[in-house]
């Protein structure tokens, strides 16, 4: 297991040099060695300045998405859940696009909008969800996130049409993700919406796992299930509403990672949240390294890249879930 974590370690360190080398303008690791210490190198405003908030936000929003992925799959028992597939993604964008539209001022106005838009979309997705008896069926919740993530989705159109601000017709590339507006501004609004979340889910991992055995074994075991439960939906929604804020909606990060971490670590959320949260953060850094060198000088939105790894994925998941 050490050796494994050792490993990733590795990966991600050269993943993390990958992303400052390439870009419109690409480096050696050389250069990027040396603009990162000398502040007269000749790459040094291309690394410091551009490159390396760029990478350092990607990395930390696919961790937290990775992470609020494994909780949400544990809270819900289903291995299809994910904050892109539940509709908390879309919640929180239109929440920002509400924001967006109404020219609401200050660097923490959406990240505050996107979190409002998340919580609403968790309480109509878990409304929708109960049947019979006030029961939780996990099948019928993800239907209900696919539900509401439209309906979402489409209010989005909607106001991006309707506006009659010009910059919110930009919205449209802004919501397929991407990590062009990053600064270290973006990376400190970020860090500090993220960093209370992404510790209290990692104190709940003894909690995650007895209530991934169920209601019923985890309060026989002494779990705290409905404390829990509002604990985890609400940083979950927080930590998805900070990545909206800064990058816009990438879907299919909390879904990929997770059951890819599972084939080579123990599943006890003590292990897995750590490594998913590394794993997820190299795993958007690379994303985003293809979609501006791909078709150079353009740039692709990160979202296409992740969803075309995360669709095929997600199909096979489902197949095996309803066999």
């Amino acid at each position: 297991m050490r050796g494994r974590t050792l490993l990733l370690l590795i990966v991600v360190a050269g993943t993390l040099l990958v992303g400052l080398a390439a870009g419109t303008v690409p480096l050696s690791l050389g250069d990027v060695w040396t603009g990162l210490w000398h502040a007269e190198a000749p790459g040094a405003v291309i690394v410091r300045d551009l490159r390396a908030p760029r990478v350092l936000l990607a990395f930390c929003v696919g961790g937290s998405l990775a992470v609020t992925g494994a909780a949400l799959q544990a809270m819900i028992r289903n291995p299809l859940a994910e904050p892109y597939l539940l509709g908390l993604s879309g919640g929180a964008g239109l929440g920002a696009v509400i924001a967006i539209a109404t020219r609401a001022a200050g660097p923490w106005a959406v990240p505050v909008a996107a979190f409002a838009g998340a919580i609403t979309a968790v309480a109509l997705v878990y409304r929708l969800s109960l049947v019979a008896g006030r029961r939780l069926d996990p099948r019928v919740l993800l239907l209900s996130g696919v539900v509401v993530g439209s309906f979402a989705g489409a209010l989005m159109s909607a106001i991006i049409v309707l506006s009659p601000s010009a910059g919110i017709r930009n919205a449209f590339l802004w919501l397929l993700g991407g990590f062009g507006s990053a600064s270290w501004q973006t990376m400190g609004v970020f860090a500090a919406y993220a960093a209370l979340p992404l510790a209290l889910i990692g104190l709940s991992a003894r909690s995650l796992d007895l209530i991934a055995l169920g209601d019923e074994p985890a309060h026989h075991l002494g779990a705290e299930v409905e404390r829990t439960r509002r604990l985890v939906y609400v940083c979950t929604a927080l930590l998805t509403a900070a990545s909206v804020a800064t990058c816009g909606i990438i879907g299919f990060v909390g879904l990929v990672v997770p059951h890819a971490v599972r084939t080579v670590a123990r599943p006890l959320h003590a292990t897995l949240l750590p490594l998913a949260f590394l794993a997820g953060g190299a795993f958007l850094v690379l994303s985003d390294v293809v979609s501006r060198t791909v078709v150079r000088p353009l740039e692709l939105p990160v979202g296409v890249i992740t969803a075309l790894v995360g669709v095929p994925l997600f199909a096979l998941l489902l197949r095996r879930t309803l066999t």
